[in-house]
C-alpha cells in the first residue's frame, strides 16, 4: 500500500474519534495530529487496530486505535462481559462476577476502573483491588470467589510505553480455545456506541488487606520444612520488586513463613511505572539486577531475588563456587524447584507417592524430565504460555501435581492459581536456601548436585529479527527449509527425532517410523531436534513480532560437583559450534 495510501486510511479512522462519542481530551489530541505537518504519529497511531490476541491486548498507551486507551480496553471489556453473558446465561444482575486487578505502571488503575464500570454496567459484578495486586493474588481470587473471569492490567515486563490487558476464565487461568477465539471474535463486531461506559455503583466491590490475608495463607502451604525455616529464619534475603506489584505481598509472604532478615533495595520498593531505576524491568535481563546485587555484596546476603513488574516472573542470584554472585536462568531455577519439591515428597511419609506429575513447556529443560521420570513422577509437554499448563491441571485434577514451570522465569508451585506465581515461588527458593544454608551449603551448591547425579544440562535462547514483508517472507522460508530441508547432521552430530508441532508428527530419522502427538490441543508453527549427544533443538517463528527464536539445550557429562566449570564449558563450545553450523 503505498505512502499517501496508509496516511488517508489513517486520517479516514482518525476522524472517527472526533464524534462525541469520545471524551474532550482525546478529541483534543486526534485534532493535534491531524493538524501537525508530521503525520508520522498518526499513521502509528490509527493505521493499524490493536487487536484483542488470545493474550488479550499489548501496546503503546496513547490514542488511537493501535494505542492502549480507554476506548480499546473498552471494546475487549464489552466483547468479553458479552461472551460471558451468553456463556453463562444470567438470570439476574450479579450473578456472573470477574475479578480485576491491575499493576504499576501509567494508566493502570484508569484502565481498572474502566474495565470494572463496563463490567458493572452490563450486570457483572466486579471485584476490584482496592490497589496494585500481583498477577497470582488476582488469578487465586477468581478461584476464591467462584468468579466466571478476571482482567489484569499489566504489560509484564515491556518498556514504560506499554500497558496491556489480560484476560481469564474461570479457573483463573488465562483463556484457552475455544474461549480464546470466541471473545476475540465479539471484540471484533463492538463499536464505541456499543460500549457501556456508565457503572452501576452497586455491582462494585473493592477487595483490601483481607483478602490478601487469605492469598498468604495459602501460598504458606507450599512450605515443604518450615522446621528448617525456624532454624535459619535469620537467612539474609535481598529483594527488589523493580518498583512492581510485589513491594509488599513478597516481603509479607517471607515474613508469613518465619523469615526475619528481609533487605530490600529502597530506591526500587517506590512503585512507579516509569522504572526510573532500570532501563528493563525484567529479571531475566542482568543489568535489571544491579541495585539487588550491589546490595547483597554490601551485606553478604545469603541469595537475591528479583521479582518482575506484575509479579508472576521471579530472577533468583546466588553465589557460585568462586564467591562470583551470578544469576540462575529459567531452566536452573525450575530443575531446583523440581529437584527439591521432589525429594521433600520422598521423604514425607504422608506424602501421596502415586499419580504425581509435573509440566513444562516444549523449549524447556529436558532435564526437568528426566528428574521427574527417575523418581516416578510424570512429566507433561505442553506449548510455551502458563495457560497450556493451566490447561493440563484442570484436565488432570490438582490430586498429584507437584508444580510445574517454564524456562521464562516462571514457577507455580500451587495449584491455588493458575498462573505464574513469584510470591509463592520467591518465598518456596528462601526455603531451599535455608534447607542448603542447613547443611552448610547454599543453592548453587544444590545445583551442582543436581547437574551431577542426573547430568549437566546447559540453555540458551537467540532471537534472529527481520523487518516488513521481505523479513516475514525470510522468516517464512527458513522455517519452510528446516521443515522439508532437516539436515542429517548438525555440528557432526546425527539428527535422530524429528518433531512438527505444524501437524503433530514425530519422526525417528533413522528408521523413518511416524508417529502422531497426541496430548496437545492443536498444532503450531514449532520444530524440534533432537540429536545423538542428547542436544535439543528449538525453532519457532514469533507469532506477534518479526522475530524467528531458537532454543538450544547441550549435555555434558559431569563426574561430580567439582566438574561444572568442566562441563558447563564443554556444553557452552556445543551450543556455539550448533550455532555456527546452522549460520546463526
Amino acid at each position: 500500500m503505498a505512502n499517501n495510501e496508509i496516511l488517508q486510511k489513517a486520517k479516514e479512522k482518525a476522524a472517527l474519534w472526533l464524534s462525541e462519542s469520545y471524551d474532550e481530551t482525546t478529541r483534543k489530541e486526534v485534532k493535534r495530529m491531524l493538524e501537525a505537518q508530521d503525520s508520522t504519529e498518526l499513521i502509528e497511531s490509527f493505521y493499524n487496530d490493536l487487536e484483542f490476541g488470545t493474550g488479550g491486548l499489548r501496546g503503546i498507551m496513547g490514542v488511537g486505535t493501535n494505542r492502549m486507551n480507554i476506548y480499546t480496553v473498552g471494546a475487549a471489556t464489552q466483547g468479553f462481559a458479552n461472551y460471558l453473558k451468553a456463556n453463562f446465561a444470567p438470570k439476574s444482575a450479579g450473578e456472573i462476577s470477574v475479578v480485576i486487578g491491575y499493576d504499576c505502571r501509567n494508566n493502570s488503575r484508569l484502565y481498572a476502573e474502566t474495565v470494572a464500570a463496563i463490567f458493572s454496567s452490563n450486570g457483572i459484578l466486579a471485584y476490584l483491588f482496592d490497589e496494585l495486586r500481583p498477577t497470582p493474588e488476582i488469578s487465586f481470587a477468581i478461584r476464591a470467589l467462584g468468579a466466571k473471569g478476571g482482567v489484569i492490567i499489566t504489560a509484564s515486563h515491556n518498556p514504560k510505553e506499554y500497558n496491556g490487558y489480560k484476560a481469564y476464565w474461570e479457573d483463573g487461568s488465562q483463556l484457552v480455545p475455544p474461549h480464546d477465539k470466541n471473545v476475540i471474535n465479539e471484540v471484533k463486531k463492538i463499536k464505541i456506541d456499543d460500549i457501556k461506559f456508565n457503572k452501576n455503583p452497586d455491582l462494585i466491590k473493592i477487595l483490601g488487606e483481607d483478602f490478601d490475608k487469605k492469598f498468604l495463607a495459602e501460598v504458606k502451604t507450599v512450605s515443604r520444612l518450615p522446621e528448617v525455616i525456624k532454624l535459619q529464619h535469620d537467612l539474609k534475603i535481598v529483594f527488589t520488586p523493580l518498583h512492581g506489584t510485589t513491594y509488599k505481598m513478597v516481603p509479607a509472604s517471607l515474613r508469613n513463613w518465619g523469615f526475619t532478615n528481609i533487605i530490600t533495595v529502597p530506591e526500587q520498593m517506590i512503585t512507579d511505572g516509569n522504572f526510573p531505576t532500570v532501563k528493563s524491568a525484567n529479571p531475566e535481563e542482568p543489568a535489571a539486577f544491579k541495585m539487588a546485587l550491589d546490595k547483597a555484596k554490601e551485606v553478604d546476603a545469603d541469595i537475591a531475588m528479583a521479582c518482575d513488574p506484575d509479579g508472576d516472573r521471579l530472577g533468583i542470584a546466588v553465589k557460585n563456587d568462586l564467591g562470583e554472585w551470578v544469576l540462575l536462568n529459567g531452566n536452573q531455577s525450575n530443575i531446583i524447584f523440581t529437584w527439591y519439591i521432589i525429594n521433600r515428597i520422598q521423604e514425607d511419609p504422608k506424602a501421596l507417592k502415586d499419580g504425581l506429575y509435573t509440566v513444562k513447556t516444549i523449549v524447556t529443560s529436558e532435564l526437568i524430565k528426566e528428574i521427574a521420570e527417575k523418581n516416578n513422577v510424570f512429566c507433561y509437554d505442553v506449548y510455551t504460555g502458563f495457560k497450556w499448563i493451566a490447561d493440563i491441571l484442570r484436565k488432570k485434577g490438582a490430586k498429584g501435581y507437584i508444580g510445574a514451570g517454564e524456562e521464562s522465569y516462571g514457577f507455580m508451585p500451587g495449584s491455588f492459581t493458575r498462573d505464574k506465581d513469584a510470591v509463592s515461588s520467591v518465598s518456596l527458593m528462601a526455603e531451599i536456601a535455608a534447607w542448603a544454608k542447613n547443611q552448610g551449603k547454599n543453592v548453587f551448591d544444590l545445583l551442582k548436585e543436581v547437574y551431577a547425579a542426573y547430568g549437566f544440562s546447559q540453555e540458551k535462547m537467540i532471537y534472529i529479527e527481520r523487518e516488513g514483508m521481505s523479513g516475514a517472507a525470510e522468516i517464512k522460508e527458513m522455517m519452510h527449509n528446516f521443515r522439508n530441508h532437516t539436515p542429517k547432521t548438525i555440528n557432526n552430530e546425527e539428527i535422530v527425532i524429528k518433531k512438527d508441532y505444524a501437524d503433530l508428527k514425530v519422526t525417528d530419522l533413522r528408521t523413518g517410523d511416524v508417529k502422531d502427538m497426541t496430548t496437545f490441543p492443536g498444532t503450531s508453527d514449532v520444530l524440534q531436534f533432537y540429536l545423538t549427544d542428547g542436544s535439543k533443538i528449538s525453532v519457532r517463528p514469533s507469532g506477534t513480532e518479526p522475530k524467528i527464536k531458537f532454543y538450544f539445550e547441550a549435555r555434558a557429562a559431569m563426574k561430580d560437583v567439582n566438574d561444572f566449570h568442566n562441563a558447563q564449558q564443554k556444553a557452552n563450545e556445543k551450543i556455539e559450534s550448533i550455532m555456527k553450523d546452522l549460520n546463526l
